[in-house]
């Protein structure tokens, strides 16, 4: 098989070093003259076979239309785009009628795992029709982790249902890093009590009811400094947390935790606090996202 990747940056090279490692061949465009492997998309769909697979990871909003609207230009009929950055929901079935318009197939599709998924795999949630989901399942299985598909893949619902999954996910994920990050500013603050709060995590990575992935991250960013003295306790918020809310007062659903988590982020731009130093530290450990220097 061969496909179309738009996007190398961090997570796009992750991506196409994983789909290579599987057997499957990359071509990749990308506006960075060091990383692209064609010129532009007119290049790109010439050295794909037909019918052809692009799948699009660019940042959400108005470059993602973008791009989606430059490769209506250069695809054809009978070919297959999937959207695999962080859009809204609600872009998706533009996204597709734009493309539906001349013949070309649309799939939306929820990733994480971050910096690490290169080497863990990600967790992937589509949205679309049947036929074009099983069309690309060697790509979503040369990008799942190993093991059984049904954990680290599905197929969510019609197209859109990709991207609300993941927008639900990442709310789920402000909550957890909420409150990993309150229990270590209370741990920190009882410092007669308390000698040795790296410790305190590190027990907990084994046999407790909290064990996980995010406490592993945890581990290592205090690990690589244990009073988080190089960095500032601001914490930017993607979008998709406050769009998990939105959801939650269009449907009537509480989610007074995931509500509190976002809140909390917009208290880390007032002051420099512990709680968002370590919400910050996870976000980069996951993610590769930026921190601000103490």
């Amino acid at each position: 098989m061969h496909i179309g990747l738009v996007g190398l940056g961090r997570m796009g090279n992750n991506m196409r070093t994983r789909l290579r490692a599987a057997g499957i061949e990359v071509t990749g465009y990308d506006p960075n003259p060091d990383v692209t492997d064609v010129p532009d998309l007119a290049s790109l769909a010439s050295a794909l076979p037909e019918p052809r697979i692009v799948w699009v990871m660019v940042p959400s909003g108005p470059i993602t239309t973008g791009v989606i609207t430059d490769l209506a230009a250069v695809l054809g009929e009978g070919d297959l785009v999937i959207e695999g950055g962080n859009s809204k929901f609600t872009e998706d079935a533009k996204h597709a009628a734009l493309l539906a318009e001349h013949g070309i197939r649309y799939v939306d599709c929820g990733v994480s795992g971050g910096i690490w998924g290169a080497e863990n795999g990600y967790g992937l949630m589509a949205g679309g029709d049947a036929a074009d989901i099983e069309r690309a399942m060697p790509v979503f299985d040369a990008l799942r982790p190993e093991g059984p598909r049904a954990e680290g893949f599905v197929h969510a619902g019609a197209i859109g249902a990709g991207h609300y999954a993941k927008m639900v996910h990442n709310g789920i994920e402000y909550a957890l890093m909420q409150a990993w990050a309150e229990g270590y500013e209370l741990l920190e603050a009882k410092d007669e009590l308390i000698h040795d709060v790296t410790g305190v995590f590190k027990a907990w990575q084994r046999g407790t009811v909290v064990r996980g992935w995010l406490l592993e991250l945890l581990v290592r960013a205090l690990e690589e400094d244990p009073e988080f003295t190089d960095i500032e306790g601001y914490v930017e918020d993607s979008g998709e947390g406050r769009w998990t809310v939105e959801e939650a007062l269009n449907n009537a659903v509480p989610v007074p935790t995931i509500s509190a988590s976002i809140f909390a982020r917009f208290v880390s731009r007032q002051k420099d606090s512990p709680a968002m130093k370590a919400v910050a530290a996870l976000r980069k450990q996951f993610g590769g996202h930026a921190v601000r220097k103490a």
